[in-house]
């Protein structure tokens, strides 16, 4: 399993870093759809849609990105988006969280599915105008979700105790979320320190400390951090209310698209909302 995991990874490296370092925006905006478009298709897959439909769903939500890619539509996004996903996903998130695995059934299937789709689209887009804004600016975004995701692994490892949500996800304790957070705050302090010394700027880290200090950067890391678990969770309580353990198996060793993807689709709209300010 461990061989998988790390050859995929390897794989995956392979082919989004060349892409995200590319001077053009359109082939990381070409492979990113592609990913959202498999993740649409197992969205689609668990929450009833048949193997036809889901099949159609993922290769729709792939063209409608595509075709933004095209005309541009990334870079013209309006901000009030962005601001719209992050309150769906903080008041939605919550809302589901709190009614668990058993209240996930209760919202209809076409609301369940064209809401998944619809948040899929607009995490994309984010993703996409992130890229937009440099490199430096996609991969510290990238780096909070990934920081949080490993660190919460690891404390959790060595000092869980307390379960976050025993039902959606038995695995994750309440002091490996603390870990993760602590460890973005950590990351986004050494950035902005370090930053300046690199010749690399326009980090999302660097562009909030420069326009709004310590104190604002702090809480901005602690709010990305608890939206990269809620997506985390979240995504958990669908497969949970599904009864299958991964999303799909298209990443051999790590499940499928949405299992990798989750905690990042949150995150990038609030990351590009903040960043508006």
């Amino acid at each position: 399993m461990l061989k998988q995991r790390v050859l995929t990874a390897l794989v995956l490296l392979a082919v989004l870093l060349p892409a995200a370092f590319a001077p053009a925006t359109w082939p990381f905006g070409l492979v990113s759809s592609m990913l959202i478009g498999a993740a649409g298709w197992e969205w689609s897959r668990l929450n009833g849609a048949p193997g036809g439909r889901a099949i159609a769903a993922g290769l729709l939500l792939l063209a409608a990105c595509g075709s933004c890619l095209w005309i541009g539509v990334p870079a013209q996004v309006p901000v009030a988006v962005w601001w719209c996903a992050t309150a769906l996903w903080v008041v939605g998130g919550s809302v589901s969280l709190r009614a668990g695995v058993p209240g996930w059934p209760h919202l209809s299937q076409p609301a369940r599915l064209w809401l998944g789709w619809v948040l899929l689209g607009i995490s994309w887009l984010a993703i996409s105008a992130a890229k937009i804004h440099g490199v430096a600016f996609l991969l510290s975004v990238f780096v909070i979700v990934w920081t949080a995701d490993m660190a919460a692994y690891f404390g959790g490892r060595t000092w869980g105790r307390r379960k976050l949500a025993l039902s959606i996800s038995p695995g994750k304790s309440w002091e490996g979320a603390c870990t993760g957070v602590a460890a973005v705050v950590a990351v986004a302090v050494a950035w902005v320190l370090f930053e300046p010394s690199t010749g690399v700027s326009h980090s999302f880290f660097f562009h909030i400390w420069q326009r709004f200090g310590w104190g604002v950067l702090l809480l901005v890391a602690l709010f990305l951090a608890a939206l990269s678990v809620m997506g985390d969770l979240l995504e958990s309580l669908v497969k949970r209310s599904a009864g299958v353990k991964d999303s799909s198996g298209l990443l051999p060793g790590h499940g499928g698209v949405l299992d990798r993807i989750d905690a990042l689709l949150p995150v990038f709209p609030a990351a590009m909302a903040l960043a508006s300010l």
